[in-house]
């Protein structure tokens, strides 16, 4: 990739808070474009892996973000992001605070809205930009944005978001709509996820051969990008005498569970229906509840062909 500004002391500075398995390569291609990157993350280990390409490490969200152009957060759910924006060292308290703020992790429409408006209290622009597939892209810049806020903003910091993305949707102009957007999504994954795990134990059970089959569906209309790429790992895992908690993480099951809690919370917001959605949050939930929440969340395979605990999903999900 060429460098999209200059090394020197004048490249624009920009904050990543959280370096984990999607803020980390996101800072990577930062760094590769040229930029003066600057991480802050509650695990040392995670800021020396940003260090060692070049990032810098801040001992809090308010050093980091002190004279950045832009801040990307890039923590988990709306109590992390509360806190790096708005704690006591938080983004706000910068002696020189961003202009913009991306808000990319998958949390409620109404906490992207309630973050925005205090931001825009502070003289902070929010543009919300909640991420899709998973490091791999994110590594490769291929992951998936899904952008709201207004023109201005995002204009202002859209070459960046061209370098860690592509694509890049503009899906509206009010932040929270980028978080409906990514719920929707992710209610579709989650449903994917648990379908596509009790087709490859109904395989299995009739006889056949699940790698087989996976690679049939794959090219036919049962096909889903998730299914194929969970399932690929898992029937790796299961050929090696393992399961999915031999895997290493791309996305543990606590996250579809939040995520498929609040997709469904937002359909009943507004009196729609999910019954799928449903039955997908609560595998995921029930499978957190049995102390699987770190695995990958491939461990719905596991638990359609028996090889983790049982779980009831009869009933609307109980949260992540």
């Amino acid at each position: 990739m060429e460098p999209a500004v200059s090394r020197a002391e004048s490249a624009p500075r920009i904050a990543v808070i959280g370096v984990g398995n999607m803020g980390l390569p996101i800072a990577e291609r930062l760094v590769g474009a040229g930029a003066q990157v600057v991480v802050r993350d509650c695990r040392p280990e995670r800021e020396a892996l940003a260090e060692a390409f070049g990032a810098q490490a801040a001992a809090t969200p308010a050093a980091a973000a002190d004279g950045a152009v832009l801040v990307i957060v890039v923590v988990v759910d709306a109590a992390q992001t509360e806190v790096v924006l708005f704690g006591d060292a938080g983004v706000v308290a910068a002696p020189r605070p961003p202009a913009t703020v991306l808000l990319c992790p998958t949390i409620a429409p109404q906490d992207t809205e309630r973050f925005a408006l205090r931001l825009s209290a502070q003289g902070i622009a929010a543009v919300d930009a909640p991420m899709s597939g998973g490091p791999a892209r994110a590594r490769e810049g291929r992951m998936s944005l899904m952008v709201a806020g207004a023109d201005e903003a995002v204009e202002r910091v859209q070459p960046w978001l061209d370098c860690i993305a592509d694509p890049v949707f503009r899906v509206g102009l009010r932040p929270g709509d980028g978080a409906r957007t990514k719920l929707v999504n992710n209610l579709l994954a989650a449903v994917h996820l648990a379908a596509a795990g009790e087709a490859l134990a109904l395989a299995q059970r009739v006889g056949l051969d699940p790698a087989r089959t996976l690679e049939v569906i794959e090219q036919s209309s049962g096909a889903s990008w998730i299914g194929s790429e969970r399932g690929r790992r898992w029937l790796a895992a299961r050929a090696a005498g393992g399961d999915a908690r031999d895997l290493e993480p791309k996305a543990h099951a606590a996250l579809l569970a939040k995520d498929s809690a609040l997709a469904v919370a937002m359909a009943r917001a507004v009196d729609q229906a999910a019954p799928l959605g449903e039955q997908a949050a609560s595998l995921f939930a029930a499978v957190c509840a049995a102390g699987q929440a770190g695995v990958d969340d491939a461990v719905l395979f596991d638990r359609a062909v028996g090889r983790a605990p049982a779980v009831d999903a009869s009933g609307p999900p109980r949260g992540a």
